[in-house]
């Protein structure tokens, strides 16, 4: 019933993918039960060295045999550290302070190194490489192909999906501006790249012959039903694996995720550097207040790692970075693999009610 050229090309039963969340949720339990259920599951392996993404491909692998996905951010240029990275550096003590930790010191490394992660990928032959934050280099395009892996790029804007098509790319996430977590714009500023699911996704359908994945605010049967509605061959989800059984999410993310409603959540740079939407706390009202520029991603990601671990550890969610779409309320608990379940079972069932309104 929901063969699409997406289940084609990953070789899923769904045309519904897990998005690789980078940090603790993406589980290698999630992702294989994701892929056990017939969607797509997907490590997010953006924040982890390669040797830690070898074992998860591992680890997933012993749990499953469908095929899954590493996503990794594509790597863009930042500044060095300089006056600005050290005035945050700074200013954040007062976070430190607060959680009974040392004064800040600059790190001598702002991120893992983007080749020798997907160096990864290629010896191990991953069915699925997704990544964001834009376009990896044509060589390494050419690389991956050659291994027979497929591509899964991120677009915030039409002009960013046709630039994946021309790169190749086999599949591209339409990401609407209701999507949790980092924002995939790479063309422009990221406030243009706010367009709402509904709207992006018939548009960039409009304008590619590659298929289009529809992600922002997709919890259930119905968000996947009018995604096909407007175009797309299917949907990538994040929010709603997030509290499920597998995920590795912090309990107080969890709690906060189905606590909150569709006003608590915002756009911030405060925690990353990088344009990220996430449920409202103490640490995003208070950057409001900072006199200065904030340093651009992964900087400021790296400078507020001690004070996220910190408050995690001490359950403190308001230093957490809270990511999450803005569809919270139809947030539900229960293991991934029933979650697809549920979602097949009422798209089919919106189908059923759709047909009622047939002329005649």
């Amino acid at each position: 019933m929901f063969s699409t050229p997406m289940t084609d090309i990953v070789g899923c039963s769904y045309p519904i993918i897990q998005a690789g969340m980078a940090g603790e949720p993406t589980t290698p339990q999630l992702v294989a039960a994701v892929s056990e259920a017939g969607g797509l599951g997907t490590i997010g392996a953006g924040y982890l060295p390669p040797v830690q993404i070898k074992r998860a491909i591992e680890d997933v692998r012993r749990l499953t045999d469908r095929p899954f996905a590493v996503n990794l951010f594509t790597p863009e240029s930042f500044g060095p550290s300089n006056e600005t990275a050290a005035r945050m550096n700074e200013w954040l003590n007062r976070y430190r302070e607060r959680l009974n930790l040392a004064p800040g010191i600059m790190p001598a490394k702002f991120q893992e190194t983007f080749e020798e992660q997907l160096q990864v990928v290629l010896d191990e032959r991953v069915p699925m490489f997704s990544f964001t934050f834009g376009i990896p280099a044509p060589k390494l395009i050419d690389k991956l192909k050659s291994r027979g892996i497929k591509l899964i790029g991120t677009a915030t804007t039409v002009r960013e999906a046709l630039a994946l098509e021309e790169a190749g790319i086999d599949l591209i996430v339409a990401q609407g501006s209701e999507s949790g977590g980092h924002r995939g714009t790479f063309l422009s500023h990221y406030e243009d790249g706010l367009v709402g699911t509904m709207a992006l996704v018939p548009q960039i359908v409009a304008q590619v012959r590659t298929p289009v994945i529809a992600s922002g605010g997709i919890m259930d049967g119905r968000g996947f039903v009018a995604s096909l509605a407007l175009g797309a061959s299917g949907v990538q989800m994040g929010t709603a694996f997030l509290t499920c059984d597998e995920s590795g999410a912090h309990e107080q993310h969890k709690r906060a995720i189905l606590q909150s409603g569709e006003e608590d959540t915002t756009v911030t740079v405060a925690f990353s550097g990088k344009a990220a939407r996430g449920i409202k706390n103490e640490f995003i009202s208070e950057m409001k207040q900072y006199p200065g520029s904030i340093p651009e991603y992964p900087i400021q990601n790296k400078l507020t790692q001690d004070i996220r671990k910190a408050a995690a550890n001490e359950n403190n969610p308001q230093y957490m970075s809270l990511w999450a779409g803005q569809a919270l309320r139809l947030s539900r608990t229960r293991p991934a693999g029933k979650l697809i379940a549920e979602l097949m079972s009422e798209a089919a069932n919106t189908l059923l009610r759709l047909s009622q309104y047939r002329e005649g």
